[in-house]
């Protein structure tokens, strides 16, 4: 006779059933219309299969397509069927890997040639037939000679499993002709999946490393109802209008030149002035809570980030070493930096600090070097060359929480403030890789995370997505068609100020370690003003807009005033601008709509004789407002000292 097993259930009710009982049983027993719902089971915290047997007490869960991680199993369960369309296409086709993503899927596929849209439209249609054959995701568990016969004649995935341990357990999935080496979990047949849409092909090194060979990467989508798949397609749409690229080249903003090496901006003058608005707004508004401006070389000896544990933990998103300097040993090594906190310590490091000195905020903008993969490059979201809005603050252990509430308050007038922006947080802990004991992980996470809680903040548990120095706090903003961004970051560290052995001297006279906390607002400018420029489709607030006003008049006869006028704004600090080209008034109007400017200021001869100017403001079609020449100047001078949206 089988024993009993208990199943602990969200709401604390606990349900005894037999052993080897599947998630699907029990939902049938709680009621049919939930087992028809049922995609997968939550079992101790991790998600399984709804038909695979539990043997022992566990807390339980039922996944439907309302629940958190139901997705993810859809989707992982829809790149199944993609492979399973492309082998039955391409039968000698190599098969990669295909997790699900954020919004998504990829499966990696070893091919002869890259996939035509043509041949994603082929794949789809086979897709469907596979869905409709509603075969079983059937999950088994198999010793290493039996994967090995499973999988012979497939290198990429031999050597997967010559990876896994003799302790791991190993499991494939079949669903009708497809078998795959697969750790799951999946929806119970292909006939679940429904709605989904294959949307591009991109070329992917195998392992991500660019010395392997390149495999073709097919993206898709997946969603449990016609609703959201269409919606998604829709801001897939819009992304496309907003991108940043695009914009950034219609408006004149930035380049990357193919001289000089892909991740490496150009920021043109209109795109400058706008990064110029967003230095001078931070380091103003640090300045004013207590933080003091430094600036560090872009080159050091190799042996700092030794020190610092950069090396050989962050080596491979370093630049390779440099020649010595002329007159150094040939044996010292230079780096460009790939980021200022070791320069930081170093100026902490330069005097005696006192507990009374403390806490010492230190800030910079400055240029960062990290060695992305090409294949990982895209516009200025991912670059080389990274502009950071980076601070350090040195403390005690007793006011770690006051700067992270500091912060965290810095956060909110930037982000929601300034630039309206929704967010959500993300308690980033230890990761695999990483420097210092466990107690000290303890420490820093327990304090980070004791702050959170204080200042009643609802955050996730990012697990493992630490720095390998300390915990962090990750910032992700909501654009305006709902995509999420990283953005802030603050990050909790005692292991620099062991690894330079920093030093004040406490209130007992005897000497103390600090504790450094690391932080960026914007992040990068790059990444960041590539996000506004998706954010806001290039229409930028006014206070950062490369143009603030553009003078526009009727004819010949109006221009030596509309000069005049120009000179006089520019005179107030409006970034003014004069459009007199012998071309039609509704062209040059045209023009300033096409680049984003947020106000026209038209003059006619009317105008002229009244001192005034009619005003068109961006976004309101052809709608005129009569306004005073210096009424006019005024408006836009308040609306920037505010930073109105």
């Amino acid at each position: 006779m089988a024993k009993n097993i208990n199943l602990t259930l969200p709401d604390g009710s606990v349900r005894e059933v037999a052993s080897g009982s599947s998630g699907h049983d029990v939902a049938a027993g709680i009621g049919e219309r939930l087992a028809q719902a049922a995609v997968a089971a939550r079992v101790d915290g991790e998600v399984w299969d709804i038909n695979r047997p539990i043997n022992s007490d566990a807390q339980f869960e039922i996944l439907t397509d309302k629940s958190d991680g139901a997705l993810d199993v859809l989707r992982h369960s829809t790149a199944h069927v993609l492979a399973t369309a492309v082998r039955e296409l391409y039968p000698g086709a190599g098969i990669g890997f295909g997790p699900s993503i954020e919004d998504g899927f990829y499966y990696d596929f070893e091919v002869d040639k890259p996939f035509t849209p043509e041949d994603l439209e082929a794949i789809e249609k086979r897709m469907m037939d596979v869905v409709k054959a509603a075969h079983p995701f059937v999950r088994e568990e198999v010793d290493r000679s039996r994967a090995e016969g499973l999988f012979e004649g497939d290198p990429l995935k031999l050597e997967r499993l010559s990876e896994l341990s003799d302790e791991e357990t190993i499991s494939v999935y079949t669903d009708g002709p497809f078998v795959d080496l697969c750790r799951g979990p999946h929806v119970p047949d292909t006939s679940r999946i429904k709605h989904f849409k294959l949307m591009h092909g991109a070329g992917a090194y195998w392992r991500g490393d660019e010395n392997r060979q390149m495999l073709q990467r097919i993206y898709g989508t997946a969603w449990f109802n016609k609703k959201d798949l269409n919606a998604y397609l829709e801001r897939i749409e819009e992304a496309k209008k907003r991108d940043h690229r695009v914009i950034g080249k219609a408006l004149d903003l930035f380049s990357i030149q193919e001289d000089v090496g892909p991740g490496l901006v150009f920021w043109h003058p209109r795109g400058a002035t706008i990064q110029f608005e967003l230095r001078r707004f931070i380091e103003d508004e640090v300045r004013r809570r207590g933080y003091e401006l430094v600036y560090t070389p872009h080159v050091t000896r190799e042996k700092l980030f030794l020190r610092s544990g950069h090396l050989p933990l962050y080596e491979d998103n370093q630049y390779p070493q440099m020649a010595a300097a002329r007159g150094d040993a040939q044996d010292v090594a230079y780096r460009v930096k790939p980021m200022n906190c070791p320069m930081h310590t170093l100026i902490f490091a330069t005097g005696q600090r006192s507990y009374r000195d403390l806490p010492i905020r230190l800030a910079e903008i400055a240029n960062v070097y990290r060695n992305e993969l090409s294949g990982t490059l895209h516009g200025m979201l991912r670059v080389r060359m990274l502009t950071m809005d980076d601070a350090h603050v040195f403390c005690r252990e007793d006011q770690i929480e006051d700067e992270i509430f500091q912060m965290l308050e810095l956060v909110d007038f930037v982000i929601s403030e300034t630039f309206g922006l929704e967010y959500r947080l993300d308690f980033s802990t230890r990761p695999e890789k990483k420097i210092g004991s466990d107690e000290k992980w303890d420490i820093a996470e327990n304090a980070l995370e004791a702050a959170l809680k204080r200042k009643g903040l609802d955050y996730k548990v990012d697990e493992g997505g630490g720095a390998f120095y300390g915990p962090k706090i990750d910032i992700k903003m909501r654009d305006a068609i709902g995509r999420e961004w990283q953005g802030a970051t603050i990050q909790l560290d005692y292991q620099l100020p062991d690894r330079f052995e920093l030093e004040y001297v406490g209130a007992d006279n005897k000497p103390h370690r600090p504790v450094m906390i690391h932080r960026a607002i914007f992040g990068t400018m790059e990444r960041f003003v590539g996000m506004l420029i998706e954010h806001y489709a290039g229409a930028f607030p006014l206070w950062m807009s490369p143009e603030h006003v553009r003078i526009v008049p009727i004819s010949e006869t109006q221009a030596e005033v509309a000069r005049e006028l120009n000179e006089r704004y520019k005179a107030l600090g409006l970034r003014s601008s004069v459009d007199d080209r012998n071309d039609t008034l509704n062209y040059r109007i045209r023009d300033a709509e096409v680049m984003k400017v947020p106000y026209m200021a038209v003059l006619g001869q009317r105008e002229i004789d009244e001192n005034k100017v009619a005003v068109r403001q961006r976004g309101q079609g052809k709608k005129q407002e009569i306004m005073g020449q210096d009424e006019f100047g005024q408006r836009l001078l308040d609306e920037i000292r505010t930073k109105k949206l």
